[in-house]
């Protein structure tokens, strides 16, 4: 009996473990909706950490106009970025980590991938599964331990999964988390929400222009964060023009809304909270309606995770360790948990702190990786071979990425470390990762036509160990 070579092996099946890692994704095995992208992010947005950001306006003393004009531009910046990087998948059909080996060389991509996708990839779970625990450990009353381990199982074998589990389970999720959250938003407006004023005399106050753009700078942050996995999401999608164009829309559209929506609903209900553990203070601002809000953070805290597993397991596969995407995704939700029990206390802070050590971070590498798709040539199918040639050791992008980063340390602005810059200057607000953004970029420019940094002369593909990309075995 002959097998069709042109049938699918994982099609769209919900249900049927993905036998695809970093490969690219051949022809024959694309397949979904542009639509499925908006329930992808809007689901992963409607999450409280975007609320939990929003609480701080009145501590900047900001008003609320400017506290929202913020959120609305930093969602607007951060949601373009997520559009066209989503876009690029459908395009390549290989997952964003892959794509970096183009402009920054084979072994040089290793160093942001292990920082910017593993290291962001297990602290953004952590700090997902703190309030998603915290927030079930407060409904049910059992201790945070397990239900933090209870939401770790699930995010675990979903990833184990999958793309096409997680697609599904986005779009469930995204029809009953949106009224849980319109539940809260009502609720939380009509109980403690308030339409506050300028307050130079708040504690955090570092001047209006500063505290505009430090705070909507959060925002941005947020989504610069998903930037290093917004291709894995697409790139078993069509490539074809229409749906190229349809699925940066919808991206853009899926994450805007959630930003925009939960931001400015922080921003609403921050400046009335009396507590200082955010869980705590929705807890007691929601009042008889809290089982359906406190559910709803717990809910959400799946909708992110599986998103930030898959994509952290994907990036230990970049990194060449030799290891099934389950046994990685195992090991991502292992160390999560365990930072979780650490963190458990204080999540607000650290937080923050985390926030703006990934955005420093990737910036640059986002930068990077969007100049050599639109200048670099990389937008050719083509060239898609070279991805996975380890002859290509080392390239200029790893010098625009690093030296980028380097550029912006003089600017942090963090309580884990301030740059001279932002101690001498702290009126002007945290501009760290516009100045590693715009350095990485410069860099670029300036190098992405010279010859390669290093490559292995005289030794064939097959000498190296480059793959065929169309290998469903890994690359």
């Amino acid at each position: 009996m002959s097998h069709d070579a042109s049938a699918p092996v994982y099609g769209s099946a919900v249900t049927k473990v993905e036998p695809f890692g970093v490969d690219h994704i051949p022809d024959n095995e694309r397949h979904g909706k542009p639509s499925s992208q908006f329930f992808v992010w809007f689901a992963a947005g409607l999450n409280f950490p975007i609320i939990l950001l929003g609480f701080s306006a009145a501590w900047f003393g900001l008003s609320f106009v400017t506290a929202a004009t913020a959120i609305v531009i930093g969602a607007a910046v951060g949601s373009l970025l997520m559009a066209v990087m989503s876009r690029m998948g459908v395009r390549l059909g290989v997952p964003q980590q892959i794509q970096a080996r183009g402009p920054l060389g084979f072994f040089g991509n290793f160093l942001p991938v292990a920082y910017i996708n593993v290291f962001a990839g297990i602290g953004w779970a952590a700090v997902t599964v703190i309030l998603g625990g915290k927030a079930f450990a407060e409904l049910t009353h059992l201790p945070f331990w397990l239900c933090a381990g209870l939401l770790t199982a699930i995010q675990l074998v979903v990833a184990i999964y999958g793309y096409n589990m997680i697609n599904y389970l986005q779009r469930v999720l995204t029809y009953v988390l949106t009224p849980l959250f319109l539940l809260i938003t009502v609720v939380a407006v009509v109980r403690g929400g308030s339409f506050f004023h300028a307050d130079p005399h708040a504690s955090g106050y570092i001047g209006s222009t500063g505290g505009w753009i430090t705070f909507g700078g959060w925002f941005l942050s947020f989504l610069v964060a998903w930037a290093p996995f917004a291709s894995d999401y697409s790139r078993y999608l069509p490539d074809t023009p229409e749906v190229v164009s349809r699925t940066a829309w919808y991206t853009g559209l899926g994450n805007f809304v959630t930003i925009c929506w939960l931001g400015v609903l922080g921003v609403i209900v921050g400046g009335s909270a009396t507590s200082s553990d955010s869980i705590t203070a929705l807890h007691q601002l929601a009042g008889p309606f809290a089982v359906p809000a406190l559910l709803a953070v717990g809910l959400s805290a799946l909708a992110q995770n599986f998103l930030n597993v898959y994509g952290g397991a994907i990036s230990v596969q970049t990194l060449k360790i030799p290891v099934s995407r389950a046994q990685a995704v195992t090991v991502i939700c292992l160390l999560a948990y365990a930072i979780s029990l650490w963190g458990e206390s204080g999540t607000e802070a650290k937080f923050k702190v985390f926030l703006n050590l990934t955005a420093y971070f990737i910036a640059p590498f986002a930068a990077v990786l969007l100049l050599d798709f639109y200048l670099g040539g990389r937008s050719d199918p083509s060239r898609i071979a070279e991805l996975y040639d380890r002859r290509r050791v080392l390239d200029w992008g790893f010098v625009a990425w690093a030296g980028g980063v380097a550029a912006s340390v003089p600017f942090w602005q963090s309580s884990f470390y301030t740059g001279p810059f932002s101690k001498a200057f702290p009126g002007a607000g945290d501009l760290s990762m516009f100045v590693a953004a715009g350095a990485g970029a410069v860099l670029y420019l300036l190098t992405y036509r010279l010859r390669p940094l290093w490559v292995r002369e005289g030794v064939t593909p097959a000498e190296a160990g480059a793959q065929s990309p169309t290998a469903v075995t890994g690359a």
